[in-house]
């Protein structure tokens, strides 16, 4: 027995200190690629040295004596902390993630070869001009010295996940940087699904149940809307949920979930210092590390310091010396399906209002890890590109020989996005920015500017020029051989919505509806917010002026309108009602609940149990309601509509009926359903969080889940990649934290600020901004996730445009010589 034991230990002693050794082997490796900021490097590219100069939090400030060394070093730089971000991005546009991902990823890149939004990128390198493809070939220039310096060095491959994949990295192109804006205007939009959502719940509900669940934001009415099936007879009821794949490498974004923002701006006789105020935070989906990345570029035109995106050499928000701006999300109406009648005899060819011609077509092959390739035949109408059934489930909304193809305004090789943003950064006037954003196409956006006297918001992107007559008006797949239905090109820049130095001295957008006007000229019917707009408004005009601090106050608040509205209409009849009940029943606890929530100022505390119970409850509310009328179908509202509940419960138009449940005999009110609502909301509480409602806290369930899209599900490995951290806000909140709404953590912070600044031109110094993780995307790193506990925290790090103070207390100059000195 003491033989077996010794060598039982001995067996143990040995496998801990393999372990160790092979623990001890991957650290060695990973931390190769931690990047040496401290350093100097002869490279090919420059025409003279390049310094970039890391402050305390690790944001670049780069100089040199022209732009195009500028550009260089900021490629240089973001190589150095983002490298596999940058490559991941490009894969995902070239649609070649299966290379390396192996299957699960083939029905992305599939989509992405028909939207062939790498082949329009590598095209629009034409339509930049001289100063803008002279920066992309600069920027790519210091990409590719990256890469060059880490194989002539050996610094681990440059980032640890090429260790677990492929380790080939090819050069970075100019065209790769017009890639990454078109992704990203992918990213931030969701049209495709909006309307076949809309076709679906067309097709299973009377209208007016329609304009109930889908309801418009308050405004002008919209004149009723065909019904799908007469639009497109021959598709079959069905309340089956949409078959959508959910991968985190997807562009692809669910509907809710396409962006957002908050920025607003206030006019020197509104700031208390007599300088002009902007405040902006966009908001994305949450990854780890984030994407955005700080940086300063001291360009010929001067200094310009702010959030940029890894792949592309732009500030897309910040300041210079003299001019802020901020973006939020337009909801600009950016994309229509449209259904193309197949010729019966012949089905290469489709109906235009010329009659049938064929399509466009060309082969392409995807190569799959450890699978064989698959080859697809990509297609085009004169309406873009054909996308298959199976994507977007939008094979449920496509009558038999008919197929489904998509206008977009990226789908363009006339694109000069990038030249816009680039002639935004060396604008020093409102009126100069504004005349750079005429050249932007996509993403869509409201730009918000504000110089030193000035303050302004305009609608930059193109927008589609549609037929008044359009049958569905851009609502839903309409039938793409009629003419009236077809894009007649884009309207022109004079279009756009546009806001000037307005009287009351403040302007700005938390993506609410900014225009009345009606079809074609509306801009949009879905807008990303009818909730936090009344909230802001009421900040701005309780001061007569503002600072810094207060539009920070502005930015972090976590009051929701939605409620401090909701909560007195469904618990009118519920508030202090009922007969005293003994401790540990349900009608005991519910009591308790209702106690707590009439004593709550709506305020979505992460330390607070009412934001839990409130959230929980309308959850299971909204839930309760549409679930007999919609079946499988009500899983695709996984965020409460606080517009439906209100209908509901005003008995808005007949709303009330989706209170009664169509397959019981009894008639139901919207009393009983929010009783019944309330106690299963309580229920699964206790059944996730604990039964005593005191002790609850609303950031153990609305976490933030930064996730690394690749090693964020590895066993072991996602305790070193993730970062989570708990988190006030909510969805209708201004610090806005989007929940997942989807089990087995609804509540899950997944998509908010990931870059917040607020820049006050009395000082311009004294101008602040974060992001939610930190610079770096290397998990070893101290800066992967240095700057998240401030931004959680709601603090942030200076903006400054003084040399000075960047090398005060810097983690590191790294300085680039020109190879041939």
């Amino acid at each position: 027995m003491a033989t077996l034991f010794r060598w039982l230990l001995r067996l143990f002693t040995a496998t801990v200190v393999l372990a160790a050794l092979a623990a001890i082997g991957v650290y060695y490796l990973a931390s190769r690629s931690l990047p040496e900021y401290q350093a100097a490097h002869r490279v090919e590219g420059i025409s003279a040295p390049v310094e970039i100069v890391r402050d305390n939090a690790n944001v670049p400030h780069i100089f040199g004596e022209s732009d195009a060394d500028v550009f260089f070093g900021l490629g240089f730089a973001h190589a150095q902390d983002r490298l596999w971000q940058m490559t991941m991005m490009r894969r995902t546009a070239q649609g070649r993630l299966s290379e390396i991902f192996g299957p699960r990823s083939a029905r992305t890149d599939e989509l992405m070869r028909r939207l062939d939004l790498y082949g329009l990128a590598t095209q629009s390198l034409a339509a930049q001009d001289a100063q803008t493809r002279a920066a992309l070939e600069a920027y790519a220039r210091g990409v590719n010295a990256w890469i060059a310096t880490v194989n002539a060095e050996a610094m681990g491959r440059g980032a640890p996940e090429f260790f677990l994949f492929s380790p080939e990295i090819a050069h970075w192109q100019p065209a790769d940087s017009l890639a990454v804006m078109k992704l990203m205007a992918l990213q931030l939009t969701a049209k495709i699904e909006d309307e076949v959502l809309r076709a679906r719940v067309s097709l299973a509900l009377p209208e007016a149940r329609v304009a109930d669940i889908l309801p418009d934001a308050p405004g002008q009415g919209v004149a009723a809307l065909p019904d799908y099936a007469q639009l497109m007879p021959g598709v079959p009821r069905s309340f089956a949920a949409l078959d959508i794949a959910d991968d985190p490498l997807s562009p692809f974004p669910r509907r809710g979930s396409a962006g957002a923002s908050n920025a607003w701006a206030a006019a020197p006789s509104r700031s208390a210092a007599g300088g002009t105020l902007l405040a902006n935070d966009p908001h994305l989906g949450f990854t780890a590390p984030s994407i955005w990345y700080l940086a300063r570029l001291e360009l010929s035109t001067g200094g310009v310091i702010g959030g940029t995106i890894p792949g592309m050499p732009v500030v897309l928000a910040g300041r210079s010396a003299r001019l802020g701006w901020g973006i939020t999300s337009s909801y600009l109406d950016d994309q229509d399906l449209f259904i193309e009648r197949l010729n019966p005899e012949d089905p290469t060819q489709y109906l235009t209002p010329d009659g049938y011609k064929p399509f466009e077509t060309r082969r392409s092959i995807i190569r799959v890890k450890d699978g064989e390739p698959l080859t697809i035949t990509l297609r085009w109408s004169d309406n873009g590109p054909v996308l298959p059934g199976s994507h977007y489930d939008l094979a449920s909304v496509t009558p038999k020989g008919h197929v489904a193809a998509l206008s977009w305004t990226a789908l363009t090789a006339e694109d000069s996005s990038m030249s816009a943003a680039m002639a935004l950064m060396r604008a020093h006037s409102v009126e100069e920015g504004l005349a750079a954003g005429a050249g932007f196409v996509a993403p869509a956006q409201n730009l918000v500017l504000v110089d030193r006297d000035k303050i302004a918001m305009q609608l930059i992107g193109a927008m589609p020029r549609r037929d008044a007559t359009h049958q569905s008006q851009g609502r839903l797949p309409a039938p793409g051989w009629l003419a009236q239905n077809r894009w007649q090109g884009m309207l022109g820049y004079a279009a756009n919505p546009r806001f000037v130095a307005p009287q009351g001295g403040i302007l700005g957008n938390t993506n609410n509806k900014i225009v009345d006007r009606p079809f074609p000229l509306h801009v949009s019917f879905d807008w990303g917010d009818t909730q936090r707009v009344n909230r802001w408004q009421r900040l701005m005009q309780n001061r007569e002026v503002h600072t810094r601090d207060s539009f920070i106050e502005a930015q972090l608040d976590t009051v929701s309108f939605t409620a401090r509205a909701l909560l007195p209409l469904i618990a009118r009849d519920l508030w202090f009602t009922g007969d005293p009940a003994p401790d540990g029943t349900p009608e005991h606890l519910r009591q308790r609940a209702l106690e707590l929530l009439a004593n709550w100022n709506g305020e979505m505390n992460e330390h607070m149990p009412e934001p839990l119970i409130y959230a929980t409850w309308l959850r299971h509310l909204q839930d309760r309601l549409i679930r007999d009328e919609l079946g499988p179908l009500a899983q695709e509202f996984v965020h409460v509509e606080p517009l439906f509940l209100e209908r509901v419960f005003r008995d808005v138009d007949g709303a009330a009926a989706w209170c009664d449940v169509v397959q019981s005999t009894a008639k139901e009110s919207c009393t009983d359903m929010a009783r019944v609502a309330l106690d299963e909301a309580l229920i699964w509480i206790g059944e996730n969080y604990g039964g005593n409602l005191e002790t609850l806290r609303w950031g153990e369930a609305h976490q933030a889940r930064h996730d690394h899209p690749v090693l964020g599900e590895v066993p072991v490995l996602k305790w070193l990649v993730n970062i989570r951290q708990s988190t006030s806000g909510g969805d209708n909140t201004l610090q806005r934290g989007l929940t997942s709404g989807e089990d087995p953590t609804p509540f899950a912070n997944v998509h908010g600020a990931g870059y917040r600044g607020v820049y006050d031109f009395a000082d311009p110094d004294s101008s602040v901004f974060v992001i939610s993780t930190g610079q770096s995307g290397h998990p070893l790193s101290r800066h992967y996730d240095d700057l998240g506990e401030l931004w959680r925290r709601g603090e942030y790090i200076p903006m400054s445009l003084d040399p000075a103070l960047a090398r005060a207390a810097a983690v590191g100059v790294t300085r680039l010589k020109p190879a041939q000195d």
